[in-house]
């Protein structure tokens, strides 16, 4: 270890001592920041109009830096005999379904990070990692996480991946509602890229209000459940369809926030305990100066 390393780990080590040393019960508990806003955007999916093209997938990919392959190879339809979950290496997938009313054609099911208006996940990282931004966007911090992948345990929807395979840090992956693009005024990738515009990037409230629309003049094509409206008390994407959700694989997490079951585990147990809490502390503190131990190691190397 480099001298700069050295001081710098024996100033964090310090740091956490003293921190647990002084270690208050208020002071223990993370505070991530979780906003709720009035303006936060959503996307309204229409599952009726989706084509299976998967062009989401590599526009997702090539705006994440993960390996994305010719856009033509996403034409080849084989995927869809298995069902598949986003990854570590695919943040929304594709997957398809048998017909619905009111059709021959077969439905297809684009799958990502909901981005719940009360994420359990951020309410279960112990440090603070994860956090709901003005905009609606639910994003996560490499440089705080501990890896302990709570937020994986918590959601609702079994969305976040961990990179096993990576020694040295590994992170947590998801969809990041394309963070870094629409805070330049840019379209989410997937939703810039739809041919068919089965994606509507907007306002929640404005989603909402076209969704029941389109379900109040054309009932035969739709059933009448705006899916994400009310599920787990909210989310930011929301999903339109001509069948019952459950048959599309979709969660039924109920109209409640889940973040009550997550913010019971991690806080209402210890909220009188400190030792615990103390103990969360050193290990977390301890994880954190590996990590970037590791990572300055490697960088020397």
């Amino acid at each position: 270890m480099s001298g700069s390393s050295r001081r710098d780990f024996l100033k964090t080590s310090a740091l956490i001592g003293a921190g647990i040393t002084g270690l208050s019960i208020s002071s223990a508990k993370a505070a991530p920041k979780n906003i709720l806003s009035e303006n936060r955007m959503g996307v309204l999916v229409d599952t009726t109009v989706c084509i299976g093209c998967r062009q989401c997938e590599w526009a997702c990919k090539e705006a994440h830096d993960l390996p994305a392959g010719n856009i033509a190879s996403y034409e080849n339809r084989e995927v869809f005999y298995n069902m598949r979950r986003p990854s570590e290496n695919a943040l929304t997938v594709v997957n398809q379904y048998s017909a619905g009313k009111g059709s021959d054609l077969p439905v297809d099911v684009k799958v990502q990070c909901m981005h719940c208006d009360h994420p359990a996940c951020v309410s279960a990282c112990i440090v603070g990692a994860l956090s709901k931004e003005e905009n609606g966007s639910v994003i996560w911090d490499t440089d705080k996480c501990i890896g302990c992948r709570y937020c994986m345990v918590a959601c609702p929807f079994q969305i976040p991946a961990f990179q096993y395979n990576k020694a040295l840090d590994p992170k947590i992956m998801k969809c990041d509602f394309c963070f870094e693009r629409t805070k330049e005024g840019k379209l989410p990738a997937c939703v810039e890229i739809c041919p068919v515009e089965a994606l509507t990037y907007g306002p929640r409230t404005e989603l909402i209000s076209i969704a029941k629309d389109r379900i109040k003049r054309d009932p035969d094509r739709y059933i009448d459940h705006i899916y994400g409206e009310k599920e787990a008390g909210g989310t930011a994407w929301m999903y339109l369809g001509n069948q019952e959700f459950a048959k599309l694989d979709f969660p039924e997490p109920g109209d409640k926030p889940a973040v009550g079951v997550s913010e019971s585990i991690q806080h209402g147990i210890f909220a009188y305990f400190v030792p615990p809490v103390s103990l969360y502390a050193l290990l977390g503190g301890i994880m954190w100066i590996n990590k970037h131990r590791k990572s300055s190691d490697e960088e020397e190397k």
